[in-house]
């Protein structure tokens, strides 16, 4: 059974009376009946006690009026204790805010406010997976690159920062070891290399061709050495988003076919925005990749987690100078 609605003790203020409407405490506070400077009540306060009996004739007031008051004063005060000690008295200090007049939670009495929804947040796109078999990711540099039809993650593969490779492995031609026909390499251009991309592709060419076709790191000639190299492209080009700057080379050997490497320069989209330069080796004649590949893996470049990004700055920018190859 709920209380009826009134004025009953407030459970937080116990020197306050509080409005219970029936089904939960609302907001409406007064002090108690006969306290100084009680405002008034919102509600209608509940119905008052029944009025003593009239005075009987013959004028002022006698022992037996007295006495009649006296005792309906004394039912009141008895109810009102009761009704205190049976709609909220805890036993404790009084101040439990979540007692109604039932002694129950007023928070399963009042029925609850479901809770403001969070305003909605835009999750950030999410980083491309390591695993992902159709990219691969250079964390250092913040950016993936497509791995187009014929190639594969490194495996087994002894060189530093290469980050794709052809598939399989041939005889090098100089009989010191195994060849793949296909390498691609990432690397941090240092402040030594130069500032403009077009500085940083320039010079770096020299070094990728003596390091793909010259000597190797263990100090072999897998070729034989160079015995020539001329440029067949060069130009600016734009790598996700960002201007860039390219040289290939189509290098001569002592051993083999020979084959083209490129220097590919751009600034890194995030960090620092640090010099990011891409290096393309592919063989020439039987069993070398397809220079299109190049191109392939340029345009597919892309910041970490933006595998959307396309054109931008840069986007309009010719692809180069210079004989096809």
């Amino acid at each position: 059974m709920t209380p009826p609605s009134g004025w009953y003790r407030d459970p937080s203020a116990p020197h306050l009376e509080r409005w219970w409407d029936g089904t939960a405490w609302t907001e409406h506070r007064r002090p108690p009946e006969g306290a100084p400077g009680r405002p008034s009540a919102p509600p209608s306060p509940p119905s008052s006690p029944a009025p003593a009996p009239p005075p009987p004739a013959g004028g002022g007031p006698t022992r037996a009026r007295a006495v009649a008051v006296t005792g309906a004063a004394a039912v009141l005060v008895a109810a009102i204790v009761t009704g205190v000690a049976v709609l909220g008295h805890d036993g404790t200090s009084g101040t439990g805010a979540k007692t109604g007049p039932t002694g129950r939670s007023a928070t399963s009495a009042a029925p609850s406010t479901p809770p403001s929804p969070s305003p909605p947040t835009t999750a950030p796109a999410p980083a491309p997976a390591a695993d992902d078999p159709s990219l691969v990711v250079d964390q250092l540099n913040g950016i993936t690159l497509p791995l187009p039809a014929g190639w594969e993650k490194p495996r087994y593969v002894a060189e530093d920062d290469v980050v794709m490779t052809t598939h399989g492995t041939y005889d090098c031609p100089a009989g010191t070891g195994l060849c793949r026909h296909g390498l691609v390499v990432t690397r941090t251009a240092s402040a030594a290399d130069g500032t403009s991309a077009e500085d940083l592709a320039k010079s770096d060419i020299g070094d990728a061709a003596d390091e793909a076709y010259d000597r190797d790191a263990a100090g072999e000639r897998p070729f034989g050495g160079i015995t020539s190299h001329r440029t067949v492209r060069s130009g600016p080009v734009a790598v996700a988003g960002r201007a860039g700057y390219f040289v290939r080379w189509r290098v001569g050997t002592a051993r083999g076919p020979g084959g083209y490497v490129e220097s590919l320069a751009f600034a890194s989209s995030t960090g620092t925005e640090a010099p990011v330069i891409v290096r393309f080796v592919f063989d020439a004649g039987e069993g070398g990749p397809p220079l299109t590949d190049m191109e392939k893996i340029t345009e597919g470049i892309r910041p970490v987690g933006d595998a959307a990004t396309s054109g931008g700055v840069g986007s309009s920018i010719g692809t180069g100078t210079g004989p096809s190859g």
